[in-house]
């Protein structure tokens, strides 16, 4: 039975690696939809028609969604010399201190823009059967918007499609076992999303009151980072402590030092434990493991659905483990004790 699941398992692997397009695409879309979930069952709430409320919904995300990377783009654009200037000169200090070390921050600085220009060149002449990585991009993104919109409409028909497909006496097991993984995945979402804002906000306003250029630019960093657990938030701040090194002082890039550290603090103690309460905790080493896995498997797309992926694995073996206790018998008589270790007997008086 072992090997067989083994087997499937890898079958299954293989699969999702031919057409990793599509599986990248499904994945974004359950993303989604777990995150506008909420929305959409309130406006079917208030009365509107589910394909209605769906498009709206997916209207609404297009919006926002677009909004939001215009105004990182712009933020990251408009700061981004500033950034690189205060990277480079953070560098030629690092290189006066540490020699070699600091020489080679340096030259990665300066050569930064002509290494990103290479990249760029290589990227777009990896084409597979002609198709460019932006139309690909594109592509992947127009479909899991569509798949969002009938992932949202036909939202209450999946229990019904699960329970057909399901064998004799499982279905209530799968229909179980699906809605946990995907309230584990929804609760990520929203959590993850609600954090990132808060940090971000915290960060931009913290660095804006200590003059630091190019603080929107690095607020949108930390947003983005948050999406990457530790990582993320690990990086965004050293880039924020390392511009406030070099062009503000020893002493601000410590303030901001104390101000990521602050805001990490107050994420770790308050913001996680409150949000993210009813979700699946996971220990830091899992998390980080998993990113790993997900980024030598597909780079910066696999650090991003990593995390929500083993959250809803986490949500199935809670709820295959919560199942399987409650259908122990609980009141079942205890075995009788083997010879020489039963309870004393009472002297016979007779």
């Amino acid at each position: 039975m072992l090997l067989l699941a083994a087997g499937v398992g890898w079958v299954g692997v293989r699969l999702c690696g031919e057409f990793r397009t599509a599986v990248t695409a499904v994945l974004l879309a359950l993303l989604g939809t777990a995150l506008l979930g909420p929305l959409h069952r309130q406006l079917v709430r208030a009365g509107v028609q589910r394909s209605v409320s769906a498009g709206l919904t997916c209207v609404a995300v297009v919006a926002v969604v677009g909004g939001a990377v215009y105004i990182v783009v712009a933020a990251l654009v408009d700061s981004g010399d500033e950034i690189i200037t205060s990277l480079r000169n953070a560098a030629r200090s690092v290189s006066r201190h540490f020699g070699a070390a600091g020489t080679g921050l340096d030259d990665l600085a300066t050569n930064s823009r002509e290494l990103l220009r290479r990249f760029g060149g290589t990227a777009a002449s990896n084409v597979i059967s002609g198709v460019s990585v932006v139309g690909e991009s594109i592509a992947l993104a127009v479909l899991a918007l569509v798949l969002v919109f009938f992932f949202l409409r036909d939202s209450h028909l999946v229990a019904g499609a699960l329970r057909s497909l399901a064998p004799r006496g499982a279905a209530d097991t799968l229909e179980a076992v699906a809605r946990r993984a995907f309230q584990a995945v929804e609760g990520f979402m929203r959590g993850t999303t609600l954090i990132a804002l808060i940090d971000a906000v915290c960060i931009t306003v913290g660095l804006l009151i200590l003059q630091v250029p190019g603080a929107l630019g690095l607020g949108a960093l930390v947003f983005v980072g948050a999406f990457i657990p530790y990582l993320g938030a690990f990086i965004s701040g050293a880039v924020a402590v390392l511009v406030a090194l070099a062009d503000r002082g020893f002493v601000i890039a410590l303030w901001v030092l104390g101000v990521v550290l602050a805001v990490q603090v107050l994420e770790g103690h308050v913001l996680q434990p409150v949000i993210q309460s009813r979700t699946v905790q996971m220990h830091p080493a899992v998390v980080m493991v998993t990113i790993t896995a997900g980024a030598s498997v597909a780079g910066i797309l696999g650090m991003l659905l990593a995390v929500p992926l083993t959250a809803a694995a986490f949500g199935v073996a809670q709820e295959l483990r919560r199942r399987y206790a409650s259908s122990t018998p609980s009141d079942a008589p205890p075995p009788d004790p083997p010879p020489g270790f039963g309870p004393p007997r009472s002297p016979d008086r007779s």
